[in-house]
Order: structure tokens, then sequence, then C-alpha cells
């Protein structure tokens, strides 16, 4: 799972979420920092109002939270959906001694992002890519 600071730092550069069924997220209040919630329709549901989206908990859960604003809640994308974000700049993913290092081109040049874990190397690839739309 990529890190929650990963994770801010890229809703902080501009990453949009919209709420599909799977998605996991964090509530940002201090008592449940270290709760992950995964959207579904049985447990989390994402609502559209004119005013914004709205995740509500359907009473299924063990403590009293009716709903959260998205706002209040940061998404921790998934090692699939930041490939796809990558969408044609990514290039390769490789295993090399205790890396995953991801291949992307951006602005005609290659660059390789090498993280222990696959999903936090996708999301630094991402980052780059991010800022380049700056």
């Amino acid at each position: 799972m990529i890190s929650t600071e990963l994770a801010a730092t890229l809703r902080d550069a501009g990453l949009v979420w919209t709420p599909a069924d799977g998605d996991q997220f964090r509530v940002q209040a201090p008592e449940l920092t270290s709760d992950v919630f995964t959207v579904s329709t049985m447990t989390i549901e994402a609502h559209e109002y004119p005013t914004g989206t709205i995740l509500g908990f359907n009473g299924t859960t063990e403590w009293a939270l009716d709903s959260v604003a998205i706002e209040d809640a940061l998404w921790l994308p998934r090692e699939d959906q930041l490939r796809v974000l990558l969408r044609s700049s990514f290039q390769a993913l490789r295993r090399t001694d205790g890396a995953y290092e991801v291949e992307v081109e951006l602005l005609g040049q290659t660059r390789v992002f090498a993280e222990p874990q696959p999903d936090e190397a996708y999301g630094r690839a991402l980052l780059a890519l991010i800022g380049l739309s700056r």
C-alpha cells in the first residue's frame, strides 16, 4: 500500500480522487490515523452532491460515523491505479536487488524511480509527471 506521506504529497500536487468501489482511504482525524477504509456499496458509498462528494458510512461499521467529506479523506491509490494514471509515459517495471524500478518517459527523457515497494515507485513517477503540468 502506498504510504500516507506519498498519498498526501500526490494530493497536494493536484491528484484528484473520484471514489470508486475498492478504493482505500484514511480519514484525516487524529483518532483514526491508523485506520484504512475501503469504498464499497455495502459499507462506504460515495454520494455526489452539488456541494461536493461525501463518503457515507452505511451503519455496518463498528463506530458512530455517518459520513466524511472527501476533503477529510486521503486516497491511498493502488499500484494498478497509479500505473493507469501514468498512461503512456509508463515504460517498464523491474525488480532489482532490494528495490522496484519504474521507468517512465517524461518529455522525451527516460527517468527511473526506485523504491522498496512497487506502488511507491509508481507514486514517485506519477508525482514527477504531475510536476510537469505545473
